[in-house]
C-alpha cells in the first residue's frame, strides 16, 4: 500500500519499520505491561520514492534526528494507543517530508534607499547631541 505525501510523492510502506517499545510518561499500570510507544525508522538516503532535491533538504532538516547511515528516526509517546501514536508518527514523518519539499526562496540583496540613508544619518546626528549634552561640567548637579 502507498502512502501520498504530495501529488507526486509516494512512499512505500515496506520503506517503513515500525519497533514498538514501552512508552515513559502516564499510563498507570499499562506502562509497564504495554509496548505503546513508536519508533518510526525511514531510510531516507536510499528511498527510491524522494526526489534527489527533497532527500538533500529533508536531511538538513531531520537534524538530530538523523543517524550517521541516513535513517531518520521518529518516537511517538503522547498517546496511550499504540494506533494514535502510530498515526501520530507517519503523520510527524509526513509533514516532514512535505515541510522539505518547500523549495527556500533566495534573497537577492538590494541597496538602501536614499530616503532610508537620510534617516539613519539625521537619527546618527540626534543621538550625537544627545550624548554630547551628557556629563559636561557645570551643566549637572556634581560640581
Amino acid at each position: 500500500m502507498a502512502i501520498y505525501v504530495t501529488p507526486r510523492i509516494m512512499l512505500d510502506e515496506n520503506e517503513l519499520e515500525e519497533t514498538f517499545i514501552r512508552a515513559s510518561g502516564p499510563g498507570g499500570q499499562n506502562v509497564n505491561k504495554v509496548s505503546s510507544a513508536v519508533q518510526l525508522r525511514f531510510d531516507v538516503r536510499h528511498s527510491p520514492s524522494l526526489p534527489d532535491a527533497v532527500r538533500q533538504r529533508l536531511l538538513v532538516l531531520a537534524g538530530k534526528r538523523l543517524t550517521r547511515d541516513g535513517v531518520l528516526v521518529l518516537c511517538a509517546q503522547t498517546h496511550r494507543s499504540q494506533d494514535l501514536n502510530r498515526q501520530e508518527a507517519l503523520e510527524r514523518l509526513i509533514a516532514l517530508i512535505r515541510q522539505a519539499c518547500i523549495v527556500p526562496v533566495s534573497r537577492h540583496p538590494t541597496k538602501p534607499t536614499f530616503a532610508s540613508r537620510q534617516r539613519r544619518l539625521s537619527a546618527k546626528g540626534q543621538r550625537s547631541v544627545t550624548k554630547g549634552l551628557r556629563g559636561r561640567p557645570g551643566v549637572g548637579g556634581d560640581d
